[in-house]
């Protein structure tokens, strides 16, 4: 194959609307959906700029069937008409010039003091990377109208007298599929947008119609962050509600230029509820930055401050951290500067040293006062944060005791009492057996298919893993002991023991993990907390379909030298029709009283056997019906009892 010369005609530039529709990700982050999306926040971030400089109370939003998406605002509308500084028209600086904009001068008092799009970016490049884009501007009683296809404009500005006194600018594109891989951006994603908008914006209002579902939304919060916080918490809280605000200015290097910066902060400690938000110039902050790093080093710094002035802390006691503050926090910062500086064009996070700083020591002296001032709450905040550290430092000691009994080969050392391995090391065959007791492990050991096929025999009825704590689990021998046998460890969601996660499928031992009890109470309701425990401590399990239940036969019918099982009643009657003269019908016995070669045929042949896959709906089914009959709703028990109770009457062997 010929190579290309690289030589000096080799090096070229991207031109007008190439620049972004060739590299899209550059400008938005990406080429898939989550840069279409961004599209649509470059174009609202002009309309809450103006209603943020008292233009407008009142921004307008459609998503269409066609996924073309219209955004209008009330403002002053966007300056089109010819610009003599620049001798060219303004719509060709908004529209097609990448970097052109009137936000540029906000550090100096302008326009946009305190700007959310300040790049000159978003609205060209969102033009440049649509199949279309129609604007229509109202100002100076003049209605002006623009249209282009895929980043050219066609056909020039278009110019009409109006008496329409409203102004504003409406702007309808489609996001162009020759530039995104994706453009069906959810109306998810426009419902958590203007809702958070709505919550950095006080008293502006979000209207959002939806022509796929033909519903309207609205967002608004007149008092902002005061309100949306006390929508959080709705008087669950160990604190009231604690809102400040402050305005001051910097640099962020001596060299640098001044620039003010204000915000605004609501917080309260809370142990059902816990969120951290920060948004500067209204963009979500998803990854923080600046005030992120604030919020961490003022918080851990003066709440230890108070546990130590208060003598709060247990001898030798190690120093809280920032997660145990963060399990009970709930804060939101809603910060705006003059100068911005973001790590990207996204607006994700903001890299800001003089924020950083400013925010730090604002916290950490407000803090200090809030803690002087209000003596009950700076109790509850101490005792709450110092309980989630002892929460999880006793997770991580408990972490380490399980991965030290639930990892290692199953050797002398890890030895499991009465586990009946097989003899293939081929995972995708082995199949381990979980039995009900020694008998049943006796026939079933007898019956199996050592090549593939091991057991585990539990001894009595399991723990309640629904109701018992972790502690309590994990010192509970049966529980442990299959954990181990599974290898795969164990996954623990809550809010203590993340750390206590040590889950990997890959060390899984077994393809086939099979319940299998007697068909009795006894057997069902060991069976249930079985896969209690199961969905409790490694529902992946259930979710990649490794788990079974291994149907036993209710009924042994014997015709002449020919042996029948059935499953059910229906199948026994079934069955029955089909036979001629005299049969006998035995009532299956425990699997511990069956023969070896009938377990094998009925409970343990993969070519006669039936296994029903447990799904996550039958556990959580499974789940629901074990707390009404076990669990502590006596009034819900009692009442099921009464109506469905007569259908299991003969289980209870009353003759």
């Amino acid at each position: 194959m010929q190579k290309t010369k690289y030589n000096n005609e080799s090096i070229t530039s991207l031109k007008g609307a190439d620049r972004v529709r060739l590299r899209p990700g550059v400008i938005f982050g990406s080429d898939g959906l989550e840069g279409c999306e961004h599209a649509v926040f470059e174009i609202l971030s002009n309309s809450i700029d103006e209603a943020r400089e008292g233009y407008g109370n009142k921004i307008e939003v459609i998503r269409y069937k066609d996924q073309s998406i219209l955004i209008r605002d009330y403002g002053r509308g966007i300056p089109v008409d010819y610009n003599p500084k620049e001798e060219r028209y303004n719509w060709e600086l908004v529209f097609c010039e990448l970097y052109a904009g009137g936000k540029y001068q906000n550090n100096s008092g302008e326009n946009y003091e305190f700007s959310l799009g300040l790049n000159g970016l978003g609205t060209c490049a969102t033009q440049y990377a649509s199949a279309y884009m129609d604007a229509i501007i109202y100002r100076d009683g003049i209605r002006y109208d623009l249209h282009f296809e895929k980043g050219e404009n066609i056909g020039g500005l278009m110019k009409e007298s109006t008496k329409q006194t409203q102004t504003g600018t409406q702007i309808r594109w489609l996001p162009d599929r020759d530039v995104f891989t994706d453009i069906a951006i959810p109306l998810s994603y426009f419902q958590e947008m203007l809702k958070r908008q709505a919550i950095v914006n006080a008293g502006l209002t979000f209207e959002l119609y939806d022509e796929e579902s033909d519903e309207t939304f609205v967002y608004v919060y007149e008092n902002g962050i005061k309100d949306y916080l006390s929508e959080l918490v709705e008087n669950t809280s160990l604190t009231g509600v604690q809102y400040l605000q402050q305005e001051t200015q910097g640099r962020d290097r001596e060299d640098k230029p001044e620039y003010k910066l204000k915000f605004e902060t609501a917080f309260c400690f809370n142990n059902q509820v816990h969120l951290l938000e920060y948004y500067h110039n209204s963009s979500f902050l998803e990854y923080g930055g600046a005030p992120d790093k604030a919020v961490r080093s003022a918080f851990v710094s003066a709440i230890d401050k108070y546990l130590k002035t208060n003598n709060l802390y247990k001898k030798d006691e190690k120093k809280i951290t920032f997660s145990d503050v963060e399990d009970s926090l709930v804060l939101v910062i809603n910060s705006f500067s003059t100068i911005t500086s973001y790590e990207n064009q996204t607006k994700k996070s903001i890299t800001n040293k003089f924020i950083q700083e400013a925010l730090t020591e604002f916290f950490r002296e407000q803090l200090e006062i809030y803690f002087i001032e209000n003596k009950l709450e700076a109790d509850k905040i101490a005792s709450q944060i110092l309980a989630n550290k002892r929460s999880r430092e006793t997770a991580e000691k408990t972490r380490v005791s399980i991965r030290k009994k639930l990892t290692g080969s199953l050797d002398m050392n890890n030895r499991v009492e009465k586990f009946v391995n097989c003899r293939t090391k081929d995972v995708s065959r082995r199949e381990i057996y979980i039995v009900e007791g020694d008998s049943a492990l006796g026939s079933c050991k007898q019956g199996r298919d050592a090549e593939f096929q091991a057991i585990i025999p539990i001894r009595g009825k399991i723990l309640n893993c629904l109701k018992a704590d972790y502690n309590k689990i994990f010192h509970n021998d049966i529980i442990t002991d299959l954990l181990k046998v599974l290898g795969c460890g164990v996954e623990i969601k809550s809010k203590h023991t993340a750390n206590l996660n040590s889950f990997d499928i890959n060390q899984l031992r077994w393809s086939k993990i099979i319940l299998c009890t007697d068909a009795d109470v006894d057997g069902f309701q060991i069976r249930t907390l079985l896969l209690t425990m199961l969905y409790r401590l490694v529902p992946t399990l259930i979710e990649e379909k490794k788990v079974y239940i291994a149907e036993s036969p209710l009924y042994e019918i014997i015709h002449g030298k020919d042996t029948y099982f059935a499953y059910s009643d229906a199948e026994k009657t079934n069955i029955l029709s089909k036979l001629k003269g005299k049969v006998k019908i035995n009532r299956s016995k425990g699997l511990g009283e069956n023969q070896p070669e009938m377990m094998w045929q009925t409970t343990m042949n993969p070519e006669s056997r039936r296994l029903i896959l447990v799904t996550p709906d039958d556990v959580e089914r499974t789940q629901e019906m074990f707390e009404l009959l076990l669990g502590e709703n006596l009034s819900g028990r009692k009442e099921f009892i009464a109506e469905e109770g007569y259908k299991y009457l003969e289980l209870t062997d009353i003759s």
